[in-house]
């Protein structure tokens, strides 16, 4: 294994101290991770805010092509940097390097992007026009649940907008992020990019950090709001996306057999760890019992286990944390609801739980309530469909929402009405780069990707003349 260091000015360092990292998988330390201290972080604000100056000013050609030579070094890593990826965070190796690959394609894309500028009065004597600074510093912090491909969410739009980056890993997942500094460091510019990982210490002092123009935080809606309130002092530009409690309805007249698939893997991909994963699907009653049937068979045949083994579907938790929370939930929802598919552990040693469906369960319950983060799905049965919209939209959540249907007219009506900010018919948890994501309510501000991806990392200025 690697000698893992952090990357601040374009140097490789230790950390202040270091920390073990688990695989998931064996409940085993395997690496041992550098943690900064908060001057190592006062380091690499400085150094970010030194090389400003010079990047905020090269051409979108000279950026675009850097962006697109770390898109390069990524796809030329991939395996490498899945491995990694594998035995810190658990996911399936295949799903890893498919995650690297998918960094690559999003950074790539963005090399293309540019902000939105134009006239916007040109006339009558005068001429007004739009155009867009970079800000500054950027602080992206990134969860545990998909290190390299969140990071594509933040980094290359960061970059290409003209600021500079301290790039902050989960504590539990910061090894594939740190090769990839290692690996790119001598592609940009000596502080361009930087990247700390720390114990969990850190993020607020990164968010509420006067030389940090920007906070663009993906996580929990919980450390959302904590990293809001530590922005609030210097009123920093903030980008959240955070928890979801994802809905998919699925009307009377869709295909159980047909749709089962794509739901089940839109629920219990990453075993469940997903922003947009399905966390409560409710179902009209005339396919009800025969949607639960499809799914227990796709959840009895699921290959649970190490993510190393090739034959693995779905590998374990990511911490021991979500591990006990999800047990909890489904140990209470097993009381108030009837278990058709899982319903425990899968091992002895490692954050296994086998895919677990609930049905006959109410609204009221937490496994419904709450965002489980997990592979538990609560079925619930539904005969009006003003009352499932009313249903749907009581959630305090609103990350993304799914309808299925053999109307896509009717599905259409239906999503138009359900409160998120992205509604998916017939699919879910489809993320493209030249599509733009956000949440609402709970589920964050702002939005990242889509053709206006530069915008949300630059100063709006309008210049104003008489001709």
């Amino acid at each position: 294994m690697y000698d893992f260091r952090l990357l601040i000015g374009g140097e490789l360092l230790d950390g202040a101290s270091r920390r073990p990292v688990i695989n998931p998988a064996t409940e085993l330390v395997f690496a041992q991770a550098p943690c900064a201290s908060p001057s190592q972080l006062d380091l690499a604000v400085g150094a970010a805010r030194t090389a400003f100056a010079a990047w905020s000013t090269t051409s979108f050609e000279q950026r675009a092509s850097c962006i697109t030579a770390i898109a390069d070094c990524i796809e030329t890593h991939a395996y490498e940097l899945g491995d990694i990826l594998t035995r810190e965070q658990g996911k399936p190796l295949a799903e890893s390097v498919f995650e690297a690959m998918a960094t690559a394609f999003f950074f790539r894309h963005v090399a293309s992007a540019r902000p939105s500028t134009g006239a916007v009065d040109d006339g009558q004597g005068r001429r007004i026009e739009t155009v867009r600074q970079p800000l500054g510093v950027v602080g992206a912090i990134v969860p545990w649940n998909y290190p390299l491909s969140l990071l594509a969410f933040k980094v290359p739009a960061a970059l290409m907008a003209g600021n500079t980056v301290v790039l902050k890993p989960a504590p539990s997942t910061p090894l594939a992020t740190l090769r990839l500094g290692e690996l790119v460091r001598d592609i940009l510019p000596p502080g361009v990019l930087n990247i700390i990982a720390d114990d969990g210490s850190l993020g607020e002092v990164l968010s509420r950090h006067p030389g940090i123009a920007k906070i663009s935080f993906t996580g929990s809606t919980e450390t959302g709001k904590k990293v809001m309130m530590a922005a609030a002092g210097t009123l920093k530009r903030l980008t959240l996306e955070l928890g979801g409690n994802d809905a998919a309805v699925v009307l009377a007249d869709a295909d159980p057999g047909a749709i089962a698939g794509p739901i089940f893997n839109a629920a219990f991909g990453n075993a469940g760890q997903t922003c947009v994963a399905i966390k409560r699907l409710y179902v009209h009653a005339d396919v009800h019992d025969a949607m639960c049937e499809a799914l227990t068979k796709l959840a009895a045949a699921a290959v649970v286990g190490n993510g190393l083994d090739e034959s693995t579907q779905i590998g374990p938790l990511q911490n021991k944390q979500q591990y006990e929370r999800v047990r909890a939930l489904i140990a209470e929802a097993s009381g108030e609801g009837t278990v058709i598919a899982g319903g425990g552990a899968h091992t002895e040693t490692g954050y296994f739980i086998r895919p677990t469906l609930v049905r006959d369960i109410s609204d009221s319950a937490r496994l419904v309530a709450e965002e489980q983060f997990g592979p538990a799905l609560p079925i619930l049965k539904f005969d009006d469909v003003d009352d499932v919209i009313e249903r749907v939209n009581r959630s305090d959540y609103g990350l993304g929402a799914s309808v299925w249907s053999a109307d896509t007219h009717e599905a259409i009506k239906v999503a138009r009405r359900l409160n998120a900010g992205t509604v998916w018919i017939n699919k879910h948890a489809d993320l493209m780069p030249h599509i733009p994501f956000g949440g609402a309510r709970l589920s964050g501000m702002g939005s990242e990707l889509g053709t206006a991806c530069l915008d949300e990392f630059t100063q709006l200025k309008v210049l104003s003349s008489t001709l």
